[in-house]
Formats: C-alpha cells, sequence, structure tokens
C-alpha cells in the first residue's frame, strides 16, 4: 500500500486540532488511513505548509453556479457547478431543485440521476442525491419561489425518485394529516425538511414528531420566533431530532445569531450556500425558476426586493462563522463537513478525517481560502 502523508499542518478532526502530527492516506483505494506519528520512509509527502488540513465540505443545498442551475437539466451545466465547487473546497454536494413545474423537477432529477455514478471520479465534488425545495411548500411563503408551480405534498413522486432525491423540503402544514411525511419516515431514508412553511409552533413540534428532522434556511422563509407563537424558527430550535441549515453570508441572518444558534444546536448545526446561479459571477441580471434575479455585492433579490437565494461560498461560509463567533475552528469545520453529512445519512463514509472514510481533504488558510482539494485520495483542485 503506497500511503501519501500530509505533514506540517493543523489537522482538523471534529473534536480537537492536532498540529504534531500528519494524516496519512491512501491513493489507492481513496480511503483515509489515520493520523500518524512517524512519517513511513517510502511515503508521497503533501506538505501543508503550515495551514489547516481539513475534511472536505459538503454543500446540500445549493442551486446553482457559474451561470448554471440545477433546475436547467443540463448534465454539462451540473458538471460545470461540481467542478466549480471543488475551487471552494466541496467535495460532495446536492443540486438543489425549486418549485418549477413537475415536468422540469423530472428533467432536473434525470440529469442528475444520470451523472451521479460518473461524478464519483469527475474532477468535482461528488453528487450525493438532489434536493428537493419544493415544490410541497405554503404560497404564504414562498419567497422567490413561483406560486404557480406550488402542489400538495405527494409522497409517492418522491419515493418513486428516492433513487436520488436525498432531501425534500415542505411545508408541514399543507401535508393533511401528516400523510406524506409519515410516509416518507416508514419507508425511505430521505432528509425531510421543514421550510417555506407557515406552521405554528404546534404543527411544526407535531411534524417534527411525525418525522421532519430538518429545517430549510433557518429564519428565512419561515414563521419568525416571537415569545407568545414561537413558530416554525422555535420549533426547529427547541427539537433535539432537527437539524437546521444556516445561510452565514452575513446577509440573510445578522452574524449575532451565529453563536446563538451553535450554542442551542450544537451538531444538528449545518452551513448551506443556497447559492444560485449568480454565484460566481459579476453583479447583474440573472433568473431563478423561470424569474429574475439581481445580483449586487452579497444580495441576490427579485425586482420586488424578495430576498432569491444567495451567492455564498462555502468556505466563506466557514469564514464568516469563525469571524463573528468565538466557536473553536473544529466546531465550525463540523458545520460545513460533519454536520451535513450526518443530516444525509453519510457520515459513515465523509465529513471527518478518520481512518476508513473518503479522503476527501482540504488545505485551507487561516482566512479559509482553498490551496488544496482532495477526493477520494485524488487531488481535484489546486491554487
Amino acid at each position: 500500500m503506497a500511503i501519501t502523508c500530509i505533514i506540517n499542518g493543523k489537522i482538523v478532526l471534529p473534536d480537537s486540532v492536532v498540529c504534531d502530527k500528519a494524516l496519512a492516506f491512501d491513493k489507492a483505494s481513496g480511503k483515509i488511513v489515520g493520523i500518524v506519528d512517524t512519517v513511513p520512509a517510502d511515503a508521497e509527502i503533501i506538505d501543508a505548509g503550515g495551514n489547516y488540513v481539513a475534511p472536505g465540505l459538503v454543500d446540500i443545498h445549493i442551486h446553482g453556479y457559474l451561470g448554471e442551475d440545477t433546475c436547467d437539466a443540463k448534465v454539462e451545466g451540473i458538471r460545470k457547478m461540481a467542478y466549480g465547487v471543488a475551487k471552494n473546497g466541496v467535495t460532495s454536494f446536492l443540486p438543489t431543485t425549486m418549485t418549477v413545474s413537475k415536468a422540469e423537477i423530472m428533467a432536473a432529477l434525470d440529469a442528475a440521476r444520470s451523472v451521479k455514478e460518473e461524478s464519483k471520479t469527475w474532477d468535482g465534488a461528488e453528487i450525493i442525491g438532489v434536493h428537493a425545495e419544493g415544490p410541497f411548500i405554503n404560497p404564504s411563503k414562498k419567497g422567490a419561489q413561483a406560486e404557480e408551480n406550488i402542489l400538495i405534498p405527494d409522497a409517492d413522486f418522491i419515493l418513486e425518485n428516492a433513487d436520488i432525491i436525498t432531501s425534500v423540503t415542505l411545508a408541514p402544514e399543507m401535508d393533511k394529516d401528516h400523510k406524506c411525511i409519515k410516509t416518507l419516515a416508514q419507508k425511505s431514508n430521505v432528509l425531510v425538511s421543514m421550510g417555506h412553511t407557515d406552521a405554528t409552533f404546534e404543527e411544526a413540534m407535531s411534524a417534527a414528531k411525525d418525522g421532519v428532522n430538518h429545517a430549510t434556511h433557518l429564519f428565512n422563509a419561515m414563521s419568525a420566533l416571537a415569545h407568545r407563537n414561537p413558530g416554525v424558527v422555535g420549533a426547529a430550535l427547541a427539537s433535539e431530532n432537527v437539524s437546521v441549515e444556516v445561510i452565514a453570508d452575513t446577509f440573510h441572518i445578522n452574524p449575532g445569531l451565529y453563536s446563538i444558534v451553535a450554542k442551542v444546536k450544537g451538531s444538528k448545526m449545518v452551513l448551506i450556500t443556497d447559492c444560485t446561479r449568480a454565484g460566481g459571477m459579476p453583479d447583474g441580471e440573472y433568473d431563478l425558476g423561470g424569474q429574475p434575479i439581481f445580483l449586487k455585492g452579497i444580495e441576490c433579490r427579485l425586482a420586488d426586493g424578495t430576498i432569491a437565494g444567495s451567492v455564498l461560498k462555502l468556505n466563506s461560509a466557514v469564514k464568516n462563522v469563525l469571524d463573528h463567533t468565538s466557536l473553536p475552528i473544529y466546531e465550525v469545520f463540523n458545520m460545513a463537513s460533519l454536520n451535513p453529512a450526518a443530516a444525509i445519512h453519510c457520515a459513515d463514509r465523509i465529513g471527518s478525517l478518520e481512518a476508513g472514510k473518503d479522503a476527501d481533504i482540504i488545505i485551507a488558510d487561516q482566512n479559509i481560502n482553498i490551496m488544496k482539494t482532495i477526493k477520494k485520495g485524488r487531488t481535484i483542485y489546486e491554487a
């Protein structure tokens, strides 16, 4: 077995940062061997130059990047997204659909399905599955989603496509007797997330008991936390089994909330980008789900001013949380790697630098700029 060792790095483990050891992995198997005290004489050496050596990042909510969008249903577009986000340290992702027509959603699922296997070996992030954000949402909290495409929650549609749908966002109050939620909980491994929802605190707590175990972009497009009606936000924070997404671009939610959510949710806090096709592009006009969106700086909006996704990079989300909290570096990296991997039931394989897991590794400087991205032992990006 030919071992590669990353030396001279600050190795970010799930519960600590180790500075005086090396990270060993096997290129042939694409697996991590472990943290070693002594580097074998015949090992290939990668010098981290004093930078962070961290797990590859996992983005479970990203619509588009570099002018492409999942709902375009173009294989080349999904590939371009995968290669693009690898430069941001992302080694696994869920291309995310939105509330477009059912035919367009099906076409997008088929496009992702057709390259899912290939993505394991291409020089970009691996497609774990698809996040279907909608069309099962509440019109009153549609945000940048098109109302004419909203449907009643349909478990059969999700189950028929459960080979590619890893996560679904729905409004629990639109699901009569939680029939869809209960069916998905009983018959699938799909992550059921409450989002674009105007549910009451009580409705959301009931949904969490029936099978909802995630909350889509916490605080955004959901009933707010108020002292007499804690809303979906309150229920998401109060439910131990519910993980929560945070768009840490300093715009979607006040950065002062990062440490509060981390304190309440711990390992259930997940950083996402919710990035649109405008990500990585200059200011100007783009589209999202058939609607024009306007990018200015870090803000994406519809013509009426409604916030419409983001242009956030996941490594930048990590940096933003580090800048606005006093949380330990390993805890913040977990939010963008181990925590999302656990949410989508992949933490046995990805999300941390532990022996036996995929050698999905990034080297990042103190500003979390990505110097190198390694996927399954292969370098897929180098600055």
